[in-house]
């Protein structure tokens, strides 16, 4: 039972992929909730507090909000490393880990190997 459990982790195909992709969403949701209830106060709190996340300015009457993107930064950020460390470390350790426990397979000696070591032999029969 393990063992096929660890062959599906450590398989790439579309079913790991879709799974993937509902925990990533799933996983989203989680650090959209922690950035809102979170980091945009304290953005707030060091840029002057304001109805928006961090405020905007005006260039010419059109309005760039540099506070959701901040936000939308610090989700990535975020993201990005708790997938890296919680996901690809551990992924990438255990396949180590197989490779060094795995033996390479002996290699057969081609045909050509062995009509030389037959001619080989032979020769040495002769003399």
């Amino acid at each position: 039972m393990i063992k096929g459990f660890r062959d599906f982790v450590l398989r790439g195909n579309v079913v790991d992929l879709a799974v993937g992709v509902v925990i990533g969403a799933a996983f989203g949701g989680v650090v959209t909730a922690f950035t809102n209830s979170f980091i945009n106060p304290l953005i707030k709190a060091i840029t002057g507090g304001g109805a928006k996340v961090g405020g905007t300015f005006t260039v010419n009457g059109a309005v760039f909000d540099y506070g959701a993107f901040i936000s939308a930064v610090l989700n990535f950020l975020i993201i990005a490393a708790i997938i890296y460390f919680l996901v690809v470390v551990p992924v990438n350790h255990i396949n180590e880990r197989l490779k060094r426990t795995e033996k390479p397979p002996v290699a057969e000696p081609s045909n050509e190997e062995k009509l030389l070591a037959e001619i080989r032999d032979a020769l040495r029969a002769g003399r």
